[in-house]
């Protein structure tokens, strides 16, 4: 990784892990105290960090490796057949970029799904200002992909756009709309807007193999994961 100054990282207390039971989570974080640039952003992706509003982290857990980084790789991208009936089911959808902002619109549909995925887990009962505070920064950039039936918002895909590649930062759907597979959906316009843009990566975030709602990122090859702080290619498999 390459950048004009030295990096100071300040690492988070322990806490519950919110992916794997009895197991403590600790993050890393680029200094928190001074604000980031899209060129960091760019840099650090490629070390594993996300981003969470204004900052930029990475897990570091002191007895557990199992957070790994994963992207796509796009100009080799090989679509399972039922990423491939996604696409066929949603073609009738509206595909629009916005700007990352709150409004009404997403902000409904958000609390909509929080409360349907993620019922008295702390997460459910957002407002304004959490929902600003973890999808959107003024630094960044970021656009809103949207995905709409006859103007109906049915999915938004958080997503920012770094020097090597496009972010999934987080995505959230209409509950009520859940067998058109609207995440995979999403993925797929993901990973199609960075084909389009020359783009060779669209990262995913932490895959955790025994986490369910982290599994379904293996899904997607051939991609790369990000392995004792080197990128290892996963090979595509038989489509299903």
């Amino acid at each position: 990784m390459q950048h004009s100054s030295k990096i100071v990282l300040f690492q988070s207390p322990p806490e519950p892990c919110s992916y794997l039971e009895n197991h403590v989570a600790r993050n890393v974080y680029a200094d928190p105290f001074t604000m980031p640039t899209m060129e960091l952003y760019s840099a650090l992706i490629q070390k594993g960090f996300r981003r969470s509003g204004d900052h930029l982290y990475r897990p570091h857990c002191e007895t557990c490796e199992k957070c790994i980084s994963t992207r796509i790789l796009t100009n080799t991208f090989e679509p399972k057949r039922s990423q491939k009936r996604s696409v066929k089911h949603n073609s009738d959808l509206a595909v629009s970029l916005e700007s990352a902002r709150f409004t009404d619109e997403y902000f409904d549909l958000y609390q909509r799904y929080l409360e349907s995925r993620h019922p008295e887990g702390g997460m459910d009962q957002p407002e304004q200002v959490d929902f600003e505070r973890f999808l959107i920064s003024e630094w960044c950039d970021t656009e809103f992909i949207t995905l709409r039936l006859q103007g109906k918002l049915l999915a938004v895909a958080v997503t920012d756009i770094v020097s090597t590649g496009l972010s999934a930062v987080y995505t959230y759907f209409d509950p009520d709309y859940e067998k058109r597979s609207l995440g995979t959906a999403a993925i797929m316009t993901q990973i199609d807007l960075a084909i389009q843009r020359g783009l060779p990566y669209v990262y995913l975030g932490y895959w955790i193999e025994e986490s369910s709602k982290m599994n379904y990122k293996s899904h997607y090859k051939p991609q790369e994961r990000f392995i004792k702080d080197v990128w290892v290619k996963v090979p595509a498999a038989k489509s299903l």
